[in-house]
């Protein structure tokens, strides 16, 4: 008799336990319920869902988020089509935005027919394992390894290397996602509005006589393209040129005209094209480690 009242009892107070602990979840669930936007979803699903992050955020899943919650618009997603992106507007009912396109850019020039090398490196083929062994074994302290990081770790294949070792960016598949900007040892990689056309493809600082030995297209500081351009738009510091981009329409051609190494270069689709008293380089063989002195 004493055994089934203690199972009755037993199975009484489970029976209530669980009453209980039922209710309580269920007022949890009511209080703590967090209402999500079903848009979400439906907007995730029109993203490329490659989550490079071009757009600013962590990924193509808050990307919506912020569409949805209207924080930002359908342009700022550079890897989706303008028709996709359009259609997200009319779902929305929002305005597409216009977003002026960013592409990465490398400031270097240094192909191994032009840079020469202080050593001969061989070790792991990464320019992040080259980096860490005396800079790499390039001359010019600031150079591109070659090595190829960037186009390993770029997933919309939208740069490969040249026959000299040296990056090329195909500004058509370009999403900025900047993988290639964190992953360079030496931050020659950087970001840029399509509209910014002139540019400094090279970063040495060394004196000008030490950076030309280093690499024929090294700039040397000569001052030419400060000279030649709109006042207030390039100026020298630490033996390299540079561009104030908040004068950028002030921007010709006519920059690069006297630049001697051919150092700062016009871009147009893509193609960078040298001044009229750049020299001529038609060495296509790479160029011999340098002597010690």
């Amino acid at each position: 008799m004493d055994t089934v009242m203690g199972v009755t009892l037993a199975g009484g107070f489970m029976a209530t336990l669980g009453g209980v602990l039922a209710w309580l979840l269920a007022v949890a669930n009511k209080r703590l319920y967090v209402y999500e936007d079903p848009r979400i979803g439906e907007v995730e699903e029109l993203l490329p869902k490659s989550n490079c992050g071009a757009c600013g955020t962590a990924g193509c899943r808050n990307f919506a988020e912020e569409l949805v919650a209207g924080h930002l618009e359908p342009a700022k997603c550079t890897v989706n089509s303008r028709e996709m992106n359009e259609h997200i507007a009319t779902f929305l009912g929002v305005g597409m935005g216009e977003v002026e396109k960013r592409v990465a850019r490398l400031a270097c020039a240094g192909g191994r027919h032009v840079a020469r090398m202080r050593a001969h490196y061989e070790g792991l083929g990464t320019c992040r394992a080259a980096s860490t062994v005396a800079g790499g074994g390039k001359a010019c302290d600031w150079g591109c390894l070659g090595l190829g990081d960037c186009e390993s770790v770029c997933d919309f294949d939208a740069i490969s290397m040249n026959q000299y070792g040296l990056p090329v960016v195909d500004s058509a598949k370009c999403t900025a996602c900047g993988d290639c900007v964190e992953i360079c040892p030496k931050a020659l990689f950087s970001l840029e509005p399509v509209s910014r056309k002139l540019w400094v493809a090279c970063k040495n600082k060394a004196d000008g006589d030490v950076a030309e030995l280093q690499c024929e297209v090294a700039c040397t500081a000569c001052g030419k393209c400060v000279a030649d351009a709109t006042p207030g738009l390039m100026k020298l510091a630490n033996n390299l040129a540079s561009i104030d981009y908040t004068k950028n329409e002030l921007a010709s051609r006519q920059a690069i005209e006297r630049c001697p190494t051919g150092a700062i270069v016009w871009l147009e689709d893509g193609v960078a094209s040298r001044g009229k008293s750049a020299k001529k380089i038609i060495r296509i063989t790479p160029l011999p480690v340098m002597a010690e002195a």
